[in-house]
């Protein structure tokens, strides 16, 4: 998209050009942080943003760089809570050469964070997410889904999943919503970022001794954690490629600051312009046809009808809405997409085998899930009964109920939110091309710390919703450790038959002791039974029943389990 991009460079010589109008040039916001970077740690949610952060960035001023323990200190929190700050942070950079994104986990305090960017991260934890639209029927979907949270009277009247299904899709937020949501917020609160990252200068003119505040080039491309121009998949332009005002600056010299005035204008007008762009969208999808919600499927056409996968903008891929159903993506078929969100899947089994930056997987039920590889982080919602396997850098899990945790995990697993009767076991699992995904995304295989859970608060404060008062120093209820007797390896098919195509050839997470020797006994145990169906004295007719009679058992489990639909999906793929 050069071309287009470039043309939003082109100094102008009016004092606050008007934004490109062309659409695939418009401004967003990067979801990232949004998504994946909000923390509910109370000390972070200030009674005056802007004051305390102007405060902290004077007291952390001599140090460009922030390790954990002067955050802590800083800010009164524990260390836990800084070094949590410092890894989340590095999971939504948007550069990837800042030092704090290329260390290794025992680098990290020495690599600390870019002050301009802690101050941006810590400024969006005031920002209150959208919440789900209420259902026309609220009352009839609470039929459905029975409530047992011990905080239902004053979070939710419904269970996780309840909240999620009296909502339809119709009825859910939209990327668009959510984008223009976000893009509010920015709008609503862009003078007072701006004031963060600019500088004071002492004024000239009229107003002799007043100070005035200017942005750097250097000040202005942090706001690139932020708002981003590019889209559909295309480069992410830099901002002061974008911005007229350092559009042509001499790379040999360096660029002159430009008034913070200057550049909240030229902000707003790209904001407002997006905002007017996505209202037109949002109006002309409500005003067309009504999508109809699927429901279940007959057996013959659950591999095929109940699959919504969409692409979207900036990299981003949506499965959707699979029920009773085996669902196979690998690396070729999402090729282009750095994020993948899994949304209301239930009674299925998911495969999604490929190297990813994020990934989400909300409001599902009665599934097992796998995801490859996923280089920055994973989140969980909404879900019950769900098996998700895992390898990844991050995991946040939040509002989920008997659901289990298969983890190869770089940092400590995060809990968050009202959850139930959670476990979490080592991982169990490989497919071929396991390994060279993990390194595409720098997973390390040596680094495990799936059963180090780390629990947050059981109230979100970026949720639009009112809470009781002292709820929110109620902590999230943590994890349990699997049973190691219970403890299994999970097979993933080989759809390519014969050669595989990757070196994988077992888990590459070294299991715990207790799990290693569950896995040799199972393994003993079967072998045993093997040899004595072998070596039991049978006729020949005998040996035929005890076959079919073991046949039939595994045909009734098969059907009685619902893996039968596995083994249709499967042959039909």
């Amino acid at each position: 998209m050069s071309t287009e991009t470039t043309s939003t460079a082109d100094p102008s010589p009016d004092p606050a050009p008007t934004p490109n109008p062309n659409s695939s040039s418009l401004i967003h916001p990067r979801r990232e942080p949004f998504e994946h970077g909000l923390l509910p740690i109370p000390k972070l949610i200030f009674p005056d943003t802007t004051q305390i952060l102007t405060q902290l960035k004077q007291k952390l001023a001599p140090h460009n760089r922030v390790n954990s323990s002067l955050l802590a200190d800083s800010l009164q929190i524990s260390a836990d809570h800084a070094r949590l700050i410092l890894d989340t942070l590095a999971s939504v950079l948007n550069s990837e050469s800042d030092p704090l994104v290329k260390a290794l986990p025992d680098e990290v305090d020495s690599a600390g964070a870019d002050l301009r960017d802690l101050i941006l991260f810590l400024y969006i934890q005031s920002y209150k997410k959208l919440l789900p639209r209420t259902h026309k029927d609220a009352a009839a979907v609470a039929d459905v889904w029975p409530s047992t949270s011990a905080f239902d009277g004053y979070l939710s009247a419904l269970s996780p999943l309840q909240l999620v299904r009296s909502n339809s899709r119709r009825f859910m937020p939209s990327q668009a919503d959510e984008e223009a949501h976000q893009l509010s917020y920015l709008q609503k609160h862009m003078a007072n970022i701006l004031s963060l990252l600019a500088e004071s200068v002492e004024g000239e003119g009229e107003g002799e001794g007043e100070e005035s505040l200017v942005l750097s080039m250097e000040g202005f491309e942090h706001l690139g954690f932020l708002i981003q121009f590019g889209d559909k998949g295309s480069e992410v332009v830099t901002l002061s490629q974008a911005a007229p005002f350092f559009a042509n600056s001499d790379p040999d010299m360096p660029a002159v600051p430009v008034p913070a005035t200057q550049v909240l204008d030229w902000i707003s007008q790209n904001i407002a312009s997006a905002l007017e762009h996505i209202t037109e969208r949002i109006s002309a999808k409500e005003n067309g046809p009504a999508n109809s919600s699927d429901s279940d499927v007959a057996m013959a056409d659950a591999c095929t009808s109940s699959i919504k996968t969409s692409p979207s903008a900036r990299g981003s891929c949506f499965i959707e809405g699979i029920s009773k159903s085996s669902f196979v993506k690998q690396a070729l078929d999402l090729k282009g997409c750095s994020s993948v969100k899994v949304l209301n899947c239930h009674d299925s089994i998911l495969y999604i085998l490929a190297p990813l930056r994020y990934a989400t997987i909300y409001g599902c039920s009665d599934s097992t899930i796998v995801l490859g590889a996923v280089g920055k982080a994973v989140r969980i919602e909404h879900c019950e009964r769900v098996h998700v396997i895992t390898a990844a850098k991050r995991v946040c899990i939040a509002n989920c109920r008997e659901c289990v945790f298969f983890l190869g995990v770089n940092q400590r697993p995060l809990m968050v939110g009202d959850n139930h009767k959670l476990q979490v076991a080592p991982y169990n699992t490989f497919y071929s091309e396991l390994e060279e995904h993990m390194a595409d995304v720098g997973i390390d295989a040596n680094i495990n710390r799936w059963d180090e859970t780390l629990a947050l608060g059981v109230v979100d404060p970026h949720d639009s919703l009112s809470h009781s008062a002292g709820v929110s120093d109620v902590q999230a209820e943590s994890a349990a450790r699997l049973d190691p007797d219970q403890f299994t390896n999970f097979l993933i098919p080989n759809w390519f038959g014969g050669e595989s195509p990757g070196s994988t050839k077992d888990n590459p997470f070294q299991l715990p002791e207790a799990y290693m020797a569950s896995q040799q006994r199972n393994q003993k145990n079967l072998g045993e039974i093997k040899q004595l169906l072998r070596e039991v004295p049978l006729e020949e007719n005998q040996k035929r029943e005890l076959s079919s009679a073991l046949h039939l058992l595994f045909k009734d489990w098969l059907y009685a389990s619902g893996n039968i639909r596995q083994l249709y999906c499967l042959q039909g793929d």
